[in-house]
């Protein structure tokens, strides 16, 4: 049997809403909030990895193909330290990834599938060459 989670979600979270605000609490749908409530924590820490992903990628190609560097790279890597910076604002606790070692190796293998992916490079160092500091400071661009 489908519910209204399942036909229309934001309808149901309109509702939910409109039952926590009248204070009617036995009536919420506590496993699907729950789950909601675990899903914007991975979707935030997901957008993270693939900010800091993009920013790794463009950093190698920058540092890797210098003929080809250009002002759209730049802004590429502008926007995701911006992006980056804002949303370890927004949600401070994302910091502690920062300091994952597995979770970091993660990031920049995803980055360097995306560099396979857009250009003609075929060797890639095994780990990110910079540190990580360097990698978000606002002016920093590998040679």
């Amino acid at each position: 049997m489908d519910t209204l989670y399942d036909d229309d979600v934001i309808a149901w979270v309109e509702q939910q809403v409109a039952l926590m605000r009248a204070g009617r609490w036995s009536e919420l749908d506590v496993d699907n909030i729950v789950e909601e409530i675990e899903d914007v924590g991975k979707s935030e820490k997901k957008e993270l990895e693939s900010r800091l992903a993009v920013l790794m990628s463009h950093l190698l190609k920058w540092q890797l193909q210098p003929d080809f560097r250009g002002p759209s790279w730049i802004n590429t890597i502008r926007e995701q330290r911006k992006s980056i910076r804002h949303r370890l604002k927004k949600s401070p606790s994302l910091r502690r990834l920062l300091s994952d070692d597995d979770w970091l190796a993660e990031t920049y293998r995803r980055a360097k599938i995306e560099t396979y992916a857009s250009t003609p490079l075929t060797q890639l160092p095994d780990s990110m060459p910079w540190p990580l500091e360097d990698a978000m400071a606002m002016d920093f661009l590998p040679d």
